[in-house]
């Protein structure tokens, strides 16, 4: 059985600067930031299975007020340190869910922040950062760890990850997305990045315009609930402000 733990970053909200504003519920107004602001949540998971301690996308990458980086602290919030993660899959690099892959410690030097893990990343997503770059890709956090033997570059629109992980190209919110399903034998845990962010985006038909192809993004997130509600799947919400997980 997959036990599987919302590492929340917080909420926020996003508008056309593309910059990720703190927002907290209680005393903000959603009115008061710029028209077109979305507000979601930045929550990385950790899904533990009987092989594996797996982390899917690594948040912003940004310091808690003890000056710790965030992704460490919500790790050893529930008992798991950094050191035994054994697995990064990453379903685009996009700064909201790739700025926590590196890190810089003491001495100012940048690490993968999980030590000991492997980093799976879509070879074509990499290419397609490199070439984009600011301000969807923050490539000098990417770079570091793209030259570091933790790498392990996926190819091929499909592929498996051991015997629990498969991946998917899917290419609806980015050229290069790709998705993930964990299958242990008991669960079957479905991580669709941003081309499933959200819980109400899996009913409602619609077109997002900050997708690169809205049209397929919305044609994918009515496979995903299709095949979720046919198999079984818990689908994991990586912007979702109250339903991290759930099943359809």
């Amino acid at each position: 059985m997959a036990t599987i733990f919302a590492l929340s970053e917080g909420v926020f909200t996003i508008g056309h600067d593309k910059i990720f504003h703190p927002f907290n519920p209680d005393v903000d107004e959603l009115n008061d930031r710029p028209r077109g602001s979305l507000l979601v949540e930045v929550q990385p998971f950790l899904v533990v299975t009987d092989k594996d301690v797996i982390l899917l996308d690594t948040g912003l990458g940004f310091n808690a007020a003890n000056g710790e980086l965030q992704l460490h602290q919500s790790l050893r919030a529930y008992g798991y340190q950094p050191e035994q993660i054994t697995k990064v899959l990453l379903t685009h690099l996009h700064k909201d869910h790739a700025g926590g892959v590196t890190y810089k410690d003491g001495a100012g030097v940048v690490k993968p922040t999980l030590p000991n893990a492997t980093y799976y990343i879509y070879r074509p997503e990499a290419d397609y950062a490199l070439k984009v770059g600011f301000p969807s890709y923050i490539t000098e956090e990417l770079e570091p760890l793209f030259s570091s033997s933790q790498v392990e570059w996926l190819d091929g629109k499909e592929g498996s990850i051991g015997e629990q992980i498969r991946y998917f190209h899917s290419g609806g919110h980015c050229p290069e997305h790709i998705v993930f399903l964990i299958d242990d034998g008991q669960d079957k845990v479905f991580f669709g990045g941003d081309e499933a962010p959200q819980l109400k985006q899996m009913k409602i038909k619609y077109v997002a315009k900050y997708d690169y192809d809205g049209k397929k993004a919305m044609e994918l997130r009515e496979d995903y609930a299709r095949r979720g509600r046919e198999e079984g799947w818990k689908f994991l919400f990586y912007h979702d402000v109250q339903k991290p997980t759930a099943m359809l």
